[in-house]
């Protein structure tokens, strides 16, 4: 998980990663807007896959990128068992101030 939330701390790879997920794009598509180099986007890009946040696939000569759904998955797990986590403490807290 601190692999994936350090991935996500980072502003541009939090705008690539909400980018993706509206749809597939390549690196250009994801750069241009950003204003940033293809290299230096790449770099984001190899970041968000370590964290396995980021698919890549080479399509002739340009390559890809998607979101990756077993990433999305764990960050979903990790917010369940936190919304959870903190509801029931919540709960205890209000029964102590209502006691």
């Amino acid at each position: 998980m601190d692999g994936l939330f350090a991935a996500l701390g980072d502003s541009t790879r939090r705008g690539v990663f909400f980018a993706l997920m509206e749809k597939e794009q390549s690196i250009g598509e994801l750069a241009q807007p950003l204003g940033i180099t293809l290299s230096g986007l790449g770099q984001h890009i190899r970041v968000l896959e370590a964290a396995r946040l980021v698919r890549t696939r080479k399509v002739g000569r340009e390559r890809r990128c998607a979101i990756d759904p077993d990433g999305l998955e764990r960050l979903e797990t990790f917010a369940r068992l936190q919304r959870t986590l903190w509801r029931s403490r919540f709960d205890a807290l209000r029964r102590v101030v209502e006691e």
